[in-house]
């Protein structure tokens, strides 16, 4: 369902070894880690393992463990689903002093 890859455009090359953690919220609760993974060569996950529920996710990327001296050393992305059997691909576009994202799917 949620899926990610991180492209470093300073680099003009995918962003490998990027630890991403993947939460879900839950009302009265707050957030609950659903998985983790780090991103591949291609600078990809493909895979969280998450249920599929409509619902409040949050991709955490741990931007500084990639790039030690960056302005953002962590990326937090926040999306609520709506349809859980649909693909949610969510590039991160990274540079050392800004970021950006998207859905493809």
């Amino acid at each position: 369902m949620i899926t990610t890859e991180v492209l470093d455009t300073a680099r003009g090359a995918p962003a490998a070894r990027i630890p991403v953690q993947l939460d879900f919220f839950i009302s009265g609760q707050g957030w609950r880690e659903l998985g983790h993974a780090v991103t591949g060569s291609d600078g990809r996950v493909l895979d969280f393992g998450e249920p599929a529920v409509a619902g409040i996710y949050r991709l955490m990327f741990d931007v500084a463990a990639y790039m030690p001296h960056s302005f953002y050393p962590s990326i937090a992305i926040t999306v609520e689903v709506h349809q859980p059997n649909e693909q949610y691909h969510l590039p991160l576009l990274l540079s050392p002093f800004g970021y950006s994202t998207y859905r493809v799917g």
